[in-house]
Formats: structure tokens, sequence, C-alpha cells
């Protein structure tokens, strides 16, 4: 037992011994293999080579993908394989290049088709690796896809909406270097002139377009990208989106303190008619200014202007809007012009015969919109009188642009229950806020 003992102690003796080496040669091998790493590290970061390697297969990563995925429903078919949010909380759906969504990668597009959205194309790449032969756009670019169009105000302005949200949620600062507008994927010039102003006005800056005819793709150093027109965007944050856009423009136009009627009297009404020209004109004018005139001489204060859209600038818009309480107008693009009056005013919408039976729910609308801007539709009418469509179920076709007749019986009860409750609601505001109070008001764009 005594000699088991002895040679147990000599063996542990000896694995005693040989720790120390073992664990030397352990902790040179460890040395030599990051002093190995640090070795290719270093021959990457010296040797250009490399580095451009390196690059050049980074660039051959950014993959095309078509713009307008026809796989994905209308609403998703735009750079289909990321998903929108509406982040800041409550703003409309969209995208924002670069960000933890894309990697931090930049968005670039090639697209040289304006007629077929699938021939043009996108892809995500980092910024010191762009794809062979792409420009990089400094700034930031506001990207707008809609289903509609960008010529049409009424349309046009569903599509600005979110951006100028967005303008003012960043506390005005963030301004667009640039816009690149897509209708159905494909690539549009511009917007008309009067959205042109009004974005503009809002933002701070002189609108440039993408024409995407470089030979190579396009990518942005920055992006927000909105798809869905006002998806997303709630009802306070829109209500403050048109709050904003009303006053800028009327700041770039001068209308910031609209004088008052009456001998400044802040309660005097001020009854506007905004005239078309052609299609959906009113058949006899001066008839229905005479009706609106008579039942405005009954109210005090009351006031009538008379205008037509198609000969106005876009101040002058924004002047004549800006000093109205009642808009009297038929259905069409130039009551788009409504964003320019103050919240609470009254809007009456007149339509020619067919549009009740055959225009859908887009008839409505200027009633929305009414609603969203925090003002009051009240009511149409519908022209009952005209010759009907026989086998044509095309609104385009026969109904779209038929002139309006007149009621003026109708005419003069339904402006006799409106004129008097705009007035009331003027006289009751004139008594809660100083004139001091409106001005300042007026001045004040809350970016925010």
């Amino acid at each position: 037992m005594k000699k088991k003992s002895t040679t147990n102690v000599r063996h542990l003796k000896r694995v005693l011994s040989l720790l120390g080496p073992l664990l030397l040669v352990v902790f040179v091998y460890l040395q030599w293999q990051t002093l190995g790493l640090f070795s290719s590290l270093s021959r990457i970061v010296t040797q250009p080579a490399a580095v451009d390697d390196m690059v050049d297969r980074l660039r051959a990563s950014a993959t095309f993908l078509p713009l307008k995925d026809t796989r994905e429903p209308s609403e998703t078919w735009f750079i289909s394989t990321l998903a929108d949010v509406s982040e800041p909380e409550g703003e409309a759906k969209n995208l924002v290049f670069p960000s933890a969504a894309s990697s931090g990668r930049v968005l670039c597009i090639a697209a040289p088709s304006r007629r077929d959205g699938t021939r043009n194309a996108y892809a995500l790449a980092w910024r010191d690796a762009l794809p062979r032969g792409a420009a990089l756009r400094p700034g930031l670019a506001f990207v707008s896809e809609t289903a509609y169009d960008h010529s049409n105000i009424w349309h046009g302005l569903t599509a600005l909406a979110p951006f100028a949200s967005w303008h003012a949620r960043s506390r005005c600062a963030a301004r667009p270097a640039r816009w690149a507008l897509f209708h159905h994927g494909e690539v549009r010039l511009g917007m008309s002139r009067w959205l042109t102003t009004l974005a503009e006005a809002t933002t701070g800056v002189n609108m440039t377009v993408e024409t995407f005819e470089t030979p190579g793709p396009v990518c942005f150093e920055e992006a927000v990208v909105f798809r869905r027109n006002l998806e997303g965007l709630t009802r306070e944050r829109l209500l403050a989106a048109f709050d904003f856009m009303r006053c800028k423009a009327r700041a770039y136009c001068g209308a910031v303190d609209v004088p008052e009627t009456g001998g400044g009297d802040p309660s005097a009404l001020r009854v506007t008619l905004l005239f078309r020209s052609g299609g959906r004109a009113f058949k006899d004018e001066a008839a229905v200014r005479r009706v609106f005139e008579r039942e405005c001489a009954r109210v005090a204060g009351c006031t009538v202007a008379a205008a037509h859209s198609d000969t106005m600038t876009f101040c002058d818009q924004v002047r004549l809007l800006s000093a109205t309480d009642v808009l009297i107008s038929a259905h069409g693009a130039q009551m788009t012009n409504l964003l320019f009056m103050d919240r609470n005013s009254s809007i009456m919408e007149f339509y020619p015969m067919g549009w009740r039976q055959r225009a859908g729910g887009g008839q409505f609308v200027y009633r929305w919109m009414a609603d969203r801007a925090g003002m009051r539709h009240e009511g149409s009418w519908w022209d009952p009188d005209g010759e009907p469509c026989p086998g044509s179920p095309d609104i385009l076709s026969c109904y779209k642009n038929r002139q309006i007749g007149h009621n003026e019986t109708y005419f003069a009860q339904w402006a006799a229950r409106v004129f008097p409750a705009a007035k009331e609601r003027k006289v009751r505001a004139a008594g809660e806020v100083s004139p001091e109070e409106r001005r300042r008001q007026a001045t004040t764009c809350n970016c925010s």
C-alpha cells in the first residue's frame, strides 16, 4: 500500500513539471493565430487590390428588381420587397433610405421607361459601393408613387399631403433636394403648376424633378418614399398637414393678413362663386349669381365675389379663397382650392345631370376633403334635367362634362339656410379671438 502511494506522488510531480511548458506552448499557439488574423486584416487594409476586390463584390451584390412587381397588390407593387410603416407614429406609410430596414443601404433606381413600370428597376446598395455607372444624388429625395396622377390637383394633393406632414414633422428641416415621381412605376417629369407652386411654398425650396435620363442608375443619398398616398395618415396629422400647407401658401402669396370686407368687421360674411368654363360650367352664370346675391343681401355684412378659376394664378386663388367663408362651385378640380379657406368654412357643390346615377363614390371627394380639412360641406345639388345617354354606361363619354342648369327656388332656400348659420359662427368666432391673435395664428406655420 505504501509503495502504491509513493508511485502516485511520483506521477503527480511529473504532470506538474510538464504543465508549465504545456501552457507556454498553448499561449504561443494562440498568439501566433492572433498575429495571423491581424496580419490578414493588415494585408486587406494596406493592399489596395484587396480593398478594390471587396468593393467590387459589394457592387455585384446590388440586385435590381422590377420597380413594379405585378405579383403584388397594387398598393405594394412599388419596391415590393420592403414593408412600409407609419413612422413616426401617425404618418402615412413610408419607406426611408438608408435605414435599419435597408441595412444601411441607399435606394438606387434605373428607370428608362415612362410607359411600363415593369421595365424600371430598383436596388439597395452601400453608398461606398454603388452599382457601376450609378450617379449619386446628394441630399434628400422625396419619392412619390401614386395610382392616380400628379397633374390633376385633387389627385396630386393626396400624393403631396404625406410629404407636407413629413416635412412639418421634421420641424421643417427635411427639405427635398429633388423629387422622383412615378405613376404605376412609370416615370413622370413633373406636377401641374398649381401643385408645383404649393409644394415649393410648403417646403420652402424650388422643386427639382429627377428625369432618370442618365445612362446608369440614379442613387439617392437619402430618400423617403410614399407609395399609398394618405394610407396610414391619421386624421389628426392630415388636419395638421392641411393647416400647414394653408399657412405656408398664404405666406408665399402675401395673403397672411387678408383684409375683412364690411369696413374691417371680422364677422363679415364673404361668399365666393368660383365658376368653371366649358365642361360643368353653369348654363346661366348671371342667373345663378343673382340668386345668391339676393340671399346674401338678407344677411348683415354679407358680400359676394365671383371669379373663373381658369383665369387665375395660383396666388390669385390663394388670396381669393383666404377671403372666403362660403364657397359655391361646380364639382371639379378648382374646388381643391377650399384648402386655403379657414377651418369651419362652408362649401356648396353642384353637379350635372347623370353624375348621381353614374359617377360612383368619386363624386364625393370634396365632401371628404372638406371634412378632413375641418370645414363644412353643406350639401350638393344634382341637376335633374338633361338628355339621358342610352346605351352608354361610360360617364366620360357623355355625363362628365355636361353643363349645369339652375333651380332658383331650391338655390334660394339652400342659401337661406347656409348663409345665416355661417354668419352666426363668424360672429361667435369674432368674439372669442382678438384681431391680434388671428394675425398671430395666420403668421405661425406650425413645424411639428
